[in-house]
């Protein structure tokens, strides 16, 4: 094991973040960086504990925990924004093992108990009952795959299970607000996106490229050229009655028109 952990630095974070748009983010690069990530801070802490809990759709209680737990170190909050947790980038993974990623409900509740196995074994504590430093260390082992045949139990390598949960992570920090993550937009106020336009004036683009352009805040189901009624397996969502699509990555592709060069000016 390295002595200095790999965890994600917010610099990574959004290279990676950036390198595949703002819409869709699903993996792409090390979720571990060289730099360390900032623990929480106490103001982070204490709002995070004076939270209500929440109930959560498909986890129990204690899967629940465990991946507030993971998503809050793969995407801390810091000084210089907000992170996962803030984005309820676990709600959107729960929610989507209802729908969109009900296939992979099996692949996680195996994951989770070996996940907590190797923890109980190798730190002798659950996972979020250890200190953030020893939490990096922990991830650090199953993104490696050192894990792997210690008798946790994971099923092929560790590095597949890191890596399922850190592509959908992202989905929840980044994605459309619709689908049940970013909410508050946090995630795109993160990466600077201005948010979804269908039009825009030829001043809009130089404030764009000046990074002016002020964000809109809006999801792309709050027009009319993205139909929900075609999204299926789901359940109602803040943005509007209708369902979660089978697969949030295939409409999320279609909101960042400024890189795909569907922009029309206006006068």
């Amino acid at each position: 094991m390295s002595e200095t952990p790999r965890v994600i630095s917010r610099r990574d974070l959004l290279r990676t973040a950036s390198a595949v748009g703002a819409a869709a983010v699903a993996g792409g690069g090390e979720a571990a960086a060289q730099a360390p990530a900032a623990a929480a801070t106490p103001a982070a802490a204490a709002a995070a504990a004076a939270r209500p809990r929440e109930a959560y759709e498909t986890l129990t209680a204690r899967e629940a925990d465990m991946l507030e737990a993971i998503v809050a170190r793969l995407i801390p909050s810091d000084a210089n924004g907000p992170g996962a947790i803030e984005a309820r980038a676990a709600h959107y993974i729960d929610r989507s093992l209802a729908g969109a990623l009900h296939a992979e409900i099996d692949a996680y509740r195996a994951g989770f108990a070996a996940f907590d196995r190797y923890c109980r074994m190798s730190r002798g504590k659950p996972f979020v009952e250890l200190p953030p430093g020893d939490q990096d260390s922990v991830l650090i082992d199953v993104e490696s795959g050192a894990a792997t045949g210690t008798g946790a139990g994971f099923a092929g390598s560790s590095a597949a299970f890191f890596t399922m949960v850190k592509q959908h992570t992202w989905q929840g920090m980044f994605g459309d607000p619709y689908y049940g993550g970013n909410a508050d937009f946090v995630g795109w106020d993160l990466l600077g996106y201005p948010g979804v336009r269908t039009m825009v004036t030829a001043a809009d683009q130089q404030r764009l490229e000046r990074n002016q352009l002020p964000p809109n805040h809006r999801s792309a189901y709050d027009f009319d050229g993205f139909n929900k009624a075609t999204a299926r397996g789901g359940h109602d969502h803040d943005h509007g009655p209708g369902p979660m699509p089978d697969d949030p990555t295939d409409d999320l592709a279609q909101v960042h028109p400024y890189e795909q060069g569907e922009l029309t000016h206006g006068d």
